[in-house]
């Protein structure tokens, strides 16, 4: 109930002086203990210069003014709890504080203190750079520590964030880290959808970091029918795909957490994927992309809207107010930059090594998976005494693409020509992985230098990339003159934007310096890692003055799966040339043995 100006000027008007000007009436939105808090008040203007005095409470009808007591408007209590939509003054959802701090209002000045709309990452700089979360088995750098603990708190205030770190930051780490600091229960588990080529990465990283985590991975013939079905693990993996086709049985029961990765996947508002994402119950939600705005301002519309629902109000109206342009850009940025934390390597560069390996295992898709045996038997059959290594080289050759076709026993492999077939798709998973990390590079302006064991890898990459933003595109194979190396090198290093230099590191693999590359993705996998070592020298060499990250694109139970663990991967490039001639007859029994899915041939 209100506290009017008349009660308590009959209660106090001895022990204070009374005035009767009507102060305007102000509210002050700042952050609160949990969430946003609202204080009420009223705006004193002397000499030109506005003061604003706050009343006891948003209930009160006047302010004390030093020793002099000043009403508001009478009515000023009951507006203040329509404009809070009957919300607690002390704990106001951040979406209705943001957009009533954007919204006009004829009878009260709404403003925000400065410190509601400070950046996420000018937020998570003052966070301390270390932090102990029981259960996790990885060592955070300082700038993952304080987006883990940045995250935590602003999850709770504001209900969701993006994370935008850019690429090799450790995105993938954070959100493990985050799920530990307080372990989603089975009856509430983590819900993390992301591309079909990415749910290995996801269960791998998570069974290394956080093993008391338990998974479900959701996908294929044998999913949850039901929601309780779903209620038997801590985290829960899908893809959009089945997401969009299961969305009846995800949307019944609530998830601690829905955790979007390549959130770009649902930019568009209008898409099924990004409409059946909304209906999903959660407490927390976090869209994952390196790229929040790639287009339009509404890319960032739809993403902030799938964090914090409602924060940036109607779609129709954002779109109204917020055109494509700078002047919009940056208005919107100042509203939207407290939920986003988006850091490039050079800003932490001091928190990282000079080197950071990532291992990425994508899984065939079950039409692939069967294609990959067959090739495995049929070659076998036909090779009954020298089967086993041409089986081998056949594998890896379908592993690169299905499209390469070589013969059997022929020995320039590297040389493999395309056929497109309907039976595969150019989009494999293993390439949409490469297209993704092309992509976000190009959006950053980036250079990568590719390392591809077949030629014609380079030709499959620009065609399932006709979309990526404009980039240079070169390649340096065995059929490139000893010449025209170096002149390619320059011309990739000197261009003044994104590119790619496509290079088999048997060809490209010494002798090139091409430290203009940040990024190197490594797209087969190889037997010799000394090979692999000098390839990967070809960027992280002295005259590399920015932190570089390594990708190694593998399929999990192939062939390729066998060279990873062969290569015995050290950071320490010193140490990377070891005696491994022993292992080779265990090496190929192992890589024939192994099968997609985990069946046995």
């Amino acid at each position: 109930m209100p506290i009017t100006f008349d009660a308590v000027v009959a209660e106090f008007s001895d022990r204070f002086s009374v005035s009767e000007r009507v102060l305007d009436p102000a509210l002050r939105i700042g952050n609160g203990t949990l969430r946003l808090a609202a204080r009420l008040g009223g705006i004193r203007t002397l000499r030109g210069t506005q003061t604003f005095i706050e009343a006891p409470s948003p209930r009160h009808a006047w302010v004390l003014d030093g020793n002099t007591i000043r009403p508001l408007p009478q009515d000023t209590p009951d507006m203040v709890n329509e404009i809070l939509e009957g919300a607690d003054p002390q704990d106001v959802p951040f979406a209705l504080g943001v957009r009533l701090t954007q919204e006009p209002n004829e009878l009260i000045l709404i403003e925000a203190d400065p410190d509601v709309f400070r950046s996420g990452r000018a937020a998570a700089d003052e966070l301390v750079s270390a932090v102990v979360i029981p259960g996790l088995d990885a060592k955070l750098f300082p700038y993952q520590a304080r987006g883990v603990q940045w995250m935590w708190q602003t999850a709770r205030r504001t209900g969701g964030l993006i994370l935008a770190d850019e690429m090799g930051l450790g995105k993938t780490l954070q959100i493990i880290a985050l799920l530990m600091m307080d372990p989603p229960p089975q009856t509430a588990p983590a819900l993390i959808v992301c591309p079909t080529s990415l749910i290995a990465n996801w269960v791998r990283e998570i069974r290394r970091f956080a093993p008391s985590l338990s998974i479900l991975v959701h996908r294929g013939a044998y999913r949850a029918g039901i929601f309780r079905d779903l209620q038997v693990a801590s985290v829960v993996i899908t893809t959009y795909d089945t997401m969009v086709n299961d969305v009846a049985v995800l949307s019944s029961l609530e998830w601690s957490w829905l955790i979007c990765d390549e959130a770009q996947a649902v930019k568009n508002p209008e898409s099924n994927r990004r409409q059946a994402l909304a209906t999903i119950p959660r407490r927390y939600a976090i869209p994952m992309t390196g790229t929040p705005v790639e287009n339009t301002l509404l890319d960032l519309w739809s993403l902030v809207d799938l964090a914090v629902p409602g924060m940036l109000g109607e779609r129709s109206v954002f779109e109204v107010e917020y055109p494509d342009t700078l002047e919009a850009g940056q208005g919107l940025a100042q509203l939207t930059d407290p939920v986003i934390l988006k850091r490039r390597v050079a800003d932490v560069a001091g928190d990282l090594p000079e080197r950071i390996d990532v291992d990425l295992p994508v899984l065939l898709d079950d039409d692939l998976a069967r294609q990959y045996e067959l090739v495995r038997q049929s070659t076998l059959e036909k090779y009954p005494v020298a089967g086993a290594l041409v089986a081998t080289l056949q594998l890896q050759l379908f592993c690169a693409h299905p499209w390469l076709r070589s013969q059997d026993d022929a020995q320039d492999h590297e040389n493999a020509h395309v056929v497109a077939s309907d039976a595969a798709p150019l989009m494999t998973p293993k390439m949409e992985r490469a297209i993704a990390l092309l992509h976000e590079a190009f959006i950053n302006r980036r250079k990568v230098i590719v390392f591809a064991s077949y030629n014609k890898i380079g030709d499959l990459l620009k065609r399932a990339g006709s979309e990526l933003p404009a980039a240079w595109w070169g390649a340096i194979n065995g059929s490139t003159a000893q010449e025209d190396r170096q002149s390619i090198v320059d011309e990739f290093s000197a261009f003044d934007g994104p590119a790619c230099l496509v290079l088999n590191p048997r060809a490209a693999g010494a002798g090139l310096n091409i430290t203009a590359a940040t990024i190197v993705i490594h797209f087969t996998p190889l037997w010799n890692p000394a090979l692999e070592a000098q390839a990967s020298a070809r960027a992280y060499r002295r005259g590399q003055t920015e932190p570089v990250t390594m990708y190694r694109l593998f399929y999990e139970d192939t062939v390729e799966q066998v060279m990873i663990e062969r290569s015995a991967w050290k950071n320490d490039l010193a140490n990377e040339t070891v005696p491994l001639a022993i292992r080779d007859d265990e090496d190929l029994t192992r890589a024939l043995k192994l099968t997609p899915n985990g069946n046995s041939p």
